[in-house]
């Protein structure tokens, strides 16, 4: 599981390397045909704003393998033993089902409402249901994500805060 989780996470960190090399293409392109050709782009706004709401949503679910959220260990920082176990049980059962609800079966519903509304981007001419295809996706990753922090703690093993240049281990 753990290998599983590792190359998720190395492949999660490179796409989001990658979606953050084309926002800065993409943001220097709308300042260039804006302030130096005086012929703004049409596309490079809409493009930035769809662009970051997937760096948002998958950085999140990368954060949360990195325990980048300031408050998720805030209050099992301070507890020992059971008390320990039980609030990280608790915080990751939360997260788990946040992701389910929330980002997974409404993320679902919505990628399907904009589908059958053949809802179309303004400027690209894209399908909005690929936009918001990022919602389950991101709700999947998490999921994944705090049921390996659930099965470390049932286990008796608490992940270690992982930086954003290693990986979460058991420890």
């Amino acid at each position: 599981m753990t290998k599983f989780i590792k190359s998720l996470t190395a492949v999660l960190g490179a796409f989001l390397t990658v979606l953050m090399a084309v926002i800065v293409i993409d943001v220097v392109w709308q300042v260039v045909t804006r302030f130096v050709l005086k012929n703004p782009s049409s596309y490079t706004e809409e493009l930035a704003g769809f662009l970051l709401i997937w760096i948002g949503l998958l950085g999140a679910s990368y954060a949360l393998y990195t325990r980048a959220h300031p408050g998720i260990d805030l209050l099992t920082g301070r507890l020992r033993g059971r008390q320990k176990k039980a609030a990280e049980l608790g915080t990751w059962a939360l997260v788990f089902l946040f992701a389910l609800f929330i980002l997974l079966i409404g993320g679902i519903r919505l990628v399907r409402l904009t589908y059958t509304l053949k809802q179309i981007s303004p400027a690209i001419g894209m399908p909005m249901a690929w936009v918001y295809a990022v919602l389950p996706l991101s709700g999947v990753l998490m999921m994944i994500y705090s049921g390996y922090f659930i099965a470390l703690a049932l286990r008796g093993k608490s992940a270690a805060p992982a930086h954003a240049d290693s990986t979460c281990e058991e420890g």
